[in-house]
C-alpha cells in the first residue's frame, strides 16, 4: 500500500483520529497552564513588587499592629492581650485583634496590597520558643516608596502608642526584648536627691546627647558612663528610671551575674542596644569585685558566669566597643570595684547618692504634703536627723506613705521611722 494510502486510512480511522485530538488537546492545555505560570512570573517581575520582612526584625510587630489598624474587615484574626494603667491607678484590660496566618487584602493609597503572614509549624526562634513567623506584602508597580511609607506608618503608630511612657528592656540571648508593658514616665522632680546633684547629672547627659559633633572632631569616643554610688534605698535606680523618663530614652537593664552571659553575647547586646537608651548594670560590684580584695576568696574575682572580668573593661571601652551609648551602673560598695573598671573612658562621672540630708528632707515633706508651710517642712527635717542621721529616701517615702493625710503625724512620729 502506498504510503499516501496508509495516511489516507489513519485519517478516516475514528479511533486515531478521536486519540489525536485528545493528546493534542491535552497537550494544548498544558501548554497554556505553562505559559500561563511563566507568564505571571514575568508579570510579577515586572509589574509588582514584593517586601517580606521576618519576625526577628525589629519592625515586625510594629507591621501587626499598622496591619491591625488598615485589615478591619478580615474575617481571620488572632488576639493580642495586653494591660493599660490609667492616671487614677486602674489597671484595665485591652484586646488587639490582628489578622491571624493566611492571606488578607487591603486597600491602601488607591492599591490593593496583599498581605501573607505565614507561620513555619516545623520551626522555632531558639530564643523566644516561639513559631517562625513571617509577613510578605505584595503591590501593584514597581515603585518600593509605598513600603517605606507602610513601614514609616507602624513606627509612628508603635512611637503614638509608646508616647509619655518609658520602654523597659531586658536581655533575652542574642537580642534585647520587652520587658513588661511600657510604663508612665516618672517625672524627674519625684525623685529628690541631695542640693545640685540631679541638676548635676541631668546638664552632663544633655551636653553628652547635643554634642556628638565635639567628640568627633577632637577624635574622643562618643560614649559617656556614669556610676552612682551609696547605701541601699537612697534612691540611685529611681533616678535613672525618672532621667529616663525626662530624656524620653528606654532603658536597657542587663545583669553581669547572669551565668549564661559571655564576653562575646555582651559585646554584642552593647552594640545592637536600641537607639536613645540607657544602658543600666545595677550592682556591680556582685559580679566582679576588687583584685586586692580577690586575695582573701580568689574565686569572686572570677565572676559568677562565662564573663570575664577583660571582657567586661573590652566591652566599655575596647577596640570594638560601640559609640552613641550612655551606661549608668549602680553599686552599694564602690570600695569593692577595680580601679580600672571606674576609670575615666569607662566611668566619667561618679556620684555619691547617700542618706537624707536636711535640704532633701525639707524637700520631699513639700512634695508629699504641699499644702503645708515650710516652718513645718523645717520642723521635720530637724526632728528626722534628731532620730537618726543614717536616713534613707526609701524609709522616709514609706513613712509619708504611713501617713498619708496627716502631715502633723508625720512629724510627731518620726522616731518610729528611724527604729
Amino acid at each position: 500500500m502506498p504510503l499516501s494510502d496508509f495516511v489516507v486510512a489513519l485519517k478516516d480511522n475514528p479511533y486515531f483520529g478521536a486519540g489525536f485530538g485528545l493528546v493534542g488537546v491535552g497537550t494544548a492545555l498544558a501548554l497554556a497552564r505553562k505559559g500561563a505560570q511563566f507568564g505571571m512570573i514575568a508579570f510579577r517581575r515586572m509589574y509588582m513588587i514584593t517586601l517580606e520582612v521576618p519576625s526577628r526584625d525589629k519592625s515586625y510587630q510594629w507591621l501587626l499592629s499598622w496591619i491591625s489598624h488598615y485589615a478591619k474587615r478580615t474575617q481571620h484574626l488572632s488576639v493580642e492581650t495586653s494591660y493599660l494603667q490609667h492616671e487614677s491607678g486602674r489597671i484595665s484590660t485591652k484586646f488587639d485583634f490582628i489578622p491571624s496566618p493566611g492571606n488578607h487584602f487591603i486597600w491602601y493609597k488607591n492599591k490593593w496590597i496583599r498581605i501573607e503572614r505565614n507561620r513555619e509549624k516545623q520551626m522555632i526562634d531558639l530564643h523566644t520558643g516561639t513559631p517562625w513567623e513571617s509577613v510578605t506584602f505584595t503591590a501593584m508597580g514597581t515603585n518600593r516608596d509605598i513600603f517605606f511609607t507602610i513601614l514609616q506608618e507602624a513606627k509612628e503608630l508603635a512611637l503614638k502608642q509608646q508616647e509619655g511612657k518609658t520602654v523597659m528592656y531586658t536581655a533575652m540571648g542574642a537580642e534585647w526584648r520587652l520587658f513588661g508593658f511600657p510604663r508612665r514616665r516618672r517625672p524627674l522632680t519625684s525623685v529628690v536627691l541631695d542640693e545640685g546633684v540631679s541638676e548635676k547629672i541631668v546638664e552632663d547627659v544633655k551636653g553628652f546627647i547635643n554634642n556628638p559633633k565635639w567628640y568627633s572632631e577632637r577624635g574622643i569616643p562618643y560614649r559617656r558612663g556614669y556610676l552612682l554610688y551609696g547605701p541601699p534605698g537612697c534612691g540611685k535606680s529611681s533616678f535613672i528610671t525618672a532621667l529616663a523618663g525626662e530624656l524620653e530614652y528606654s532603658i536597657c537593664l542587663m545583669s553581669l551575674s547572669d551565668s549564661s552571659l559571655s564576653d562575646d553575647r555582651l559585646n554584642h547586646l552593647l552594640s545592637v542596644a536600641p537607639q536613645q537608651s540607657i544602658i543600666l548594670l545595677e550592682d556591680v560590684d556582685a559580679a566582679f569585685v576588687s583584685r586586692d580584695l580577690s586575695t582573701q576568696n580568689p574565686t569572686a574575682y572570677q565572676g559568677m558566669g562565662r564573663l570575664t572580668f577583660s571582657g567586661l573593661l573590652n566591652a566599655l571601652d575596647g577596640v570594638a566597643s560601640t559609640e552613641a551609648r550612655i551606661v549608668f551602673m549602680t553599686t552599694n560598695h564602690i570600695d569593692r570595684l577595680d580601679a580600672a573598671l571606674i576609670r575615666p573612658g569607662r566611668v566619667d562621672v561618679k556620684q555619691y547618692v547617700g542618706h537624707c540630708s536636711h535640704w532633701q528632707l525639707t524637700q520631699m515633706y513639700l512634695r508629699f504634703y504641699p499644702e503645708q508651710p515650710a516652718a513645718e517642712a523645717e520642723r521635720f527635717a530637724r526632728a528626722a536627723l534628731e532620730a537618726s542621721d543614717h536616713i534613707s529616701a526609701a524609709q522616709v517615702q514609706g513613712h509619708f506613705m504611713m501617713h498619708k493625710l496627716d502631715p502633723l503625724g508625720a512629724i510627731e512620729e518620726i522616731h518610729s521611722m528611724a527604729t
